[in-house]
């Protein structure tokens, strides 16, 4: 069997990758468990995978558990743009230097790497075109976030230019469903109406991102790992755009609220106004297209999800909530 590091493996994306990856490969999961990341997503495969509890700063272990690997699938970030804005420390030291980590112990043992990045990298789109980012996009990141995550990409190209290491990128839209963290969009809401709270919009609620739940995601990332070229880039995406308005009106709808039962509070500093991928690439090259082609009712599924899970994120809410007050 394959022997698949996957770091970053009891984060959102992480945790439903490694629950499909245990049935065909021999799955170490690395990860530092930070506030984002929660054994608990792993619960269902805990004995089917080798747990390290660790940072991939720590460069030592990362060369040990590399040197024991056939394929990285390197999941591992700071991921939270807000939290970037009050200390962009920890997105240079995991996200730049962590992949810089990786990137030299996969040059040492010759071990194929895919990197997991975002759309956020290629800035903002305005919301009167129907233009989409490509992988020949200027890079033009306006968060500490997506500035970290574009410098990570970079270096993954150049190791591959100039090393000739085995290595893809993913840059995916905005993801949903099981186990994402409480202080994202979609998940803050659903909890928010189920706790009785009143869902908040930053400014009109005008910003459109595109929608792909994270099963669709993750069976993109396989295409890749199996059949990608190795030195080319793939975008991720549904092509189902949502303002933030929508997004919170569908949400208050199926949980049965009427849809104006939300507060808008001010926005937040470099907020992009629109993302939107072309996976032409992904879908004529690796044939994939998205299962969850309806997101009304992949969002719903999602907030069944929420409503069956409450000891999964309840503490994480609570806390949450009150970073936010604080800030």
């Amino acid at each position: 069997m394959n022997r698949l590091l996957v770091t970053g493996g009891a984060g959102f994306i992480g945790a439903n990758f490694v629950q499909n990856a245990v049935r065909t490969n021999r799955v170490t999961v690395l990860d530092a468990l930070t506030y984002a990341g929660d054994r608990r997503s792993l619960e269902t495969v805990a004995d089917d995978i080798e747990f390290v509890h660790g940072d991939i700063g720590d460069a030592e272990l990362v060369d040990r558990l590399v040197k024991q690997s056939d394929t990285v699938v390197h999941f591992a970030a700071e991921s939270h743009v807000d939290n970037s804005l009050g200390d962009p420390a920890p997105f240079i030291r995991t996200n730049v230097v962590g992949t810089f980590n990786l990137l030299e112990a996969v040059r040492r043992y010759d071990v194929r790497l895919h990197h997991i990045s975002t759309d956020e990298v290629f800035g903002a789109l305005s919301l009167d075109t129907e233009s989409r980012f490509t992988e020949e996009t200027r890079y033009d990141p306006s968060s500490p976030y997506s500035a970290s995550k574009a410098s990570s990409d970079h270096l993954v190209r150049a190791w591959s230019r100039s090393y000739g290491i085995a290595a893809t990128i993913s840059n995916c839209a905005n993801n949903y469903g099981p186990y994402q963290h409480v202080e994202k969009l979609i998940p803050r809401h659903i909890t928010s109406v189920l706790t009785g709270v009143r869902p908040k919009v930053y400014g009109t609620g005008a910003n459109v991102r595109e929608w792909t739940h994270v099963d669709d995601h993750n069976a993109a990332v396989q295409l890749i790992l199996d059949n990608g070229r190795l030195g080319d880039t793939y975008l991720i995406g549904s092509g189902q755009e949502r303002s933030n308005k929508q997004v919170t009106e569908s949400i208050l709808r199926l949980l049965g609220q009427p849809a104006d039962a939300y507060d808008q509070v001010a926005d937040r500093p470099g907020h992009d106004l629109r993302y939107a991928t072309d996976s032409t690439k992904l879908r004529t090259e690796l044939g994939w297209s998205p299962q969850y082609v309806d997101f009304e009712s992949g969002l719903a599924d999602t907030i069944t999800w929420y409503r069956e899970h409450r000891p999964w994120w309840e503490a994480a809410k609570i806390a949450t909530e009150e970073r936010y007050a604080d800030s």
